[in-house]
């Protein structure tokens, strides 16, 4: 969703599965239970390039199971088996490693919205999707949107442009034949609407007088005055 300026989600790496041996007769293995031959395959994979996506694939497992609270560099290199320094080859501290899952995130979550909604969008089509991405997966959502990097990121950055991409998507189904400003004005108000609907959801912030309005039936509310509000707009620009 194009947050407050300009643009995808592959999916997360696949996290890395760090198997642990016994000890065996004669063979020397260290704390972790590999012996130096199975260490030396894994660093050579990981000097590969493989390091960088298996830490913020571990890092993006943390975040959903404990928050983003929980990410530790150290915890991670020693759950990967790796040396304390190894990650700062790639990430230079702890926030740079969460831009990255941020980043990861906000691709995964558009592609998962474009598959839902296809090639010519709706709002009621891109609401629900949004809005089971952000039930589904509440602390990285929380991440995404609920932590300081989105807005310490640069104008153009990878985690600012896989952001905005989402915007974008949201934009597609605005009536086309609207003055750009209009258009985007619209797609802002709907987005920041819909955004506040799934955070008090995830929350249970959802005042009791109204819990007996399904968040779902919210939602489609929402999508009801927004085309209503735009339909009147392109009514008024012919």
């Amino acid at each position: 969703m194009r947050l407050m300026g300009p643009p995808p989600f592959s999916p997360a790496a696949m996290l890395w599965v760090i198997t642990s041996y016994g000890a065996s007769g004669g063979v020397k293995r260290n704390v972790m239970g590999l012996n130096m031959s199975e260490m030396a395959t894994r660093k050579a994979a990981y000097h590969h390039g493989d390091l960088r996506e298996a830490l913020i694939a571990a890092a993006t497992a943390e975040v959903e199971e404990k928050g983003h609270e929980a990410v530790s560099l150290s915890a991670l290199a020693r759950r990967l088996g790796v040396s304390q320094a190894a990650p700062y080859r790639h990430f230079p501290d702890r926030d740079a490693l969460l831009s990255a899952v941020a980043t990861q995130a906000f691709r995964t979550a558009g592609a998962e919205l474009r598959e839902a909604v296809g090639s010519r969008p709706t709002l009621g089509q891109i609401a629900h999707a949004y809005l089971a991405f952000g039930l589904g997966h509440p602390r990285l959502y929380g991440l995404m949107y609920g932590s300081r990097l989105l807005q310490r990121s640069s104008v153009g950055g990878d985690l600012y442009t896989a952001a905005d991409a989402n915007f974008d998507l949201t934009l597609e189904a605005v009536d086309p034949t609207l003055p750009d400003l209009t258009r985007r004005r619209f797609a802002l108000k709907f987005w920041t609407s819909l955004h506040g609907i799934v955070t008090l959801a995830e929350h249970g912030l959802i005042p009791p007088k109204i819990r007996q309005i399904s968040v779902a039936e919210l939602i489609d509310e929402l999508v009801h005055d927004t085309e209503l509000a735009i339909a009147a707009a392109a009514r008024a620009n012919h």
